[in-house]
């Protein structure tokens, strides 16, 4: 009976340690796996941060369209929306809040300069990247100075306009060799002592004046009343000490104003 009683005591114990094991086994295969799992969560989101959201704002459709597609079509992107307009522009950043705006300048639905100028009021997270055809020094400066980060123009490769997004992400300035060689101009233009700066809009109605536009083709151009055009003349005369268009051109570019 000993014996027997031992031999069964022995393979109970043999029992419990297998159950034992079986289950520290299975515990440790339940830890892997939740190691796992949230290894694979910690890279989805890491993956989701490295996107970079992106608001397109032009007049064109077929530009927004080729310009999702671009992006969309590329890793480490995600458009979040468009405009056709800056009035659109505003009301799109602020329902979604992209990290970059692609921002056109001369639009139907609000000017870009007016837009960035209102994002840089309103203390918008978004970056402004301005992305056009214009380089004249009546575009570049108010643009830059409304508060956009960047500006290229629509025909930078791919590849460039890739990297100044993601530059433009991180804040750093990003600027055509066309745009970055004009603000170095402006810089380094000679001042008249005591001369009142022009406004952003100032300047533009000024550019178009010296391309010979009438008021009422200026109000058009830039969709203000011919009444307001007639405003900023008047202001830009006393700034630039004139009484004439010709006079106000002229001296524009003696100081370097107009490019």
């Amino acid at each position: 009976m000993t014996d027997d009683a031992t031999t069964d005591d022995a393979a109970s114990d043999e029992t419990a340690s297998d159950e034992t094991a079986s289950d520290e086994t299975a515990s440790d295969e339940t830890a892997s796996d939740e190691t796992a799992s949230d290894e694979t969560a910690t890279d989805e989101a890491a993956t989701d941060d490295a996107v970079i959201s992106l608001l397109v704002v032009d007049d064109h459709p077929v530009v927004r369209d080729g310009l999702r597609g671009m992006f969309e079509s590329a890793p480490g992107f995600r458009v979040l929306g468009e405009a056709a307009g800056g009035a659109e522009a505003l009301e799109r950043a602020a329902a979604l809040d992209p990290d970059v705006i692609l921002m056109d300048l001369r639009m139907p639905g609000g000017s870009g300069v007016d837009a960035i100028r209102e994002l840089t009021r309103r203390g918008a997270r978004a970056k402004v990247l301005v992305l056009t055809t214009y380089d004249t020094d009546s575009d570049t400066l108010p643009a830059i100075e409304a508060g956009a980060t960047g500006y290229l123009l629509k025909d930078a490769p791919r590849d460039d306009l890739f990297t100044a997004v993601r530059a433009a992400a991180q804040g750093r300035t990003v600027l055509s060799p066309a745009v970055a060689s004009r603000l170095v101009s402006a810089v380094r233009a000679p001042k008249t002592p005591g001369a009142e700066a022009l406004s952003a809009r100032e300047r533009e109605v000024l550019a178009l004046v010296a391309r010979g536009t009438s008021n009422k083709e200026v109000a058009r151009e830039l969709f203000i009343s011919e009444a307001t055009v007639k405003t900023h003349l008047t202001h830009l005369y006393a700034k630039l000490g004139v009484n004439d268009r010709a006079a106000a051109v002229a001296t524009a570019y003696d100081r370097g104003i107009l490019g």
